[in-house]
């Protein structure tokens, strides 16, 4: 008999691991006929926002972006994505970013689709233009060595120039494949496992990990990986970067 009281679910004031199972629907204005779950908000003392959107047949995502910039990442499924006037088919492991201001529509969608999305606000740089609409695919993205270990591999999905105030990135670790270091550092960072599965060390308390979580790191918040079992472990994730690191 399972025990409904178990969880691999953490919360804590500086990093959040989310697991599937304790998930609750949200109704978000626009998005429709949809499951909507928010895994990381500002609400839990993080700096943007990440959702993960099932759709069924009849779904729709519609809206206009405000001060947040938004990018949609196809995890599985297809739909029609119509941005700014711009109309293109989505399958998985291709995405769009939508800028501030822009309206955005998802729909023609195959039963359980899954959209993940990253929000942030974004921060205008004197001397840059903000970015436009952005449509790619990670299957077009190269993904060389992780300075120099071939186990493990890092594709960047948005311009790397400083008008982009966010990066989203796949890392994926052959098994045993980790980090070379305990990273500490300024960028928050918000990820979803896309596959396989290992051990996240998160301001030292360790961590069981597998497809379907997520995990939200505060900035600061000490951090260290490694894949296990037989097959490589994939995640995608944001953080923000190009900015000023003070506003003092």
């Amino acid at each position: 008999m399972e025990i409904s009281a178990l969880t691999r679910s953490v919360v804590k004031q500086n990093h959040a691991v989310i697991a599937p199972d304790g998930y609750i629907n949200s109704c978000v204005p626009g998005w429709t006929d949809c499951t909507v779950n928010v895994i990381i908000n500002e609400a839990m003392g993080a700096n943007l926002c990440q959702t993960l959107v099932t759709l069924t047949a009849k779904g729709k995502m519609t809206g206009t972006t405000k001060e947040s910039q938004i990018f949609f990442y196809v995890v599985k499924g297809k739909c029609r994505a119509t941005v700014s006037g711009q109309r293109k088919m989505l399958e998985q492991g291709q995405f769009v970013y939508v800028p501030v201001k822009k309206a955005y529509k998802f729909d023609a969608l195959e039963e359980g689709t899954q959209i993940l999305t990253f929000h942030k606000k974004y921060e205008p740089l004197a001397g840059y233009k903000t970015p436009g609409v952005l449509f790619g695919d990670a299957a077009k993205v190269p993904g060389p060595a992780y300075l120099g270990d071939p186990a493990l591999r890092l594709q960047v999905l948005l311009p790397d120039n400083l008008a982009w105030d966010m990066a989203v990135n796949i890392f994926t670790y052959d098994s045993g494949g980790h980090l070379p270091m305990v990273e500490t550092h300024i960028m928050e960072h918000g990820l979803l496992y896309l596959q396989g599965q290992g051990v996240y060390m998160l301001d030292h308390q360790w961590y069981p990990i597998k497809k379907g979580d997520s995990i939200w790191m505060a900035p600061y918040c000490q951090q260290w990986f490694t894949a296990m079992g037989k097959e490589p472990a994939v995640y995608i994730y944001y953080k923000n970067v190009n900015r000023f690191p003070t506003t003092v």
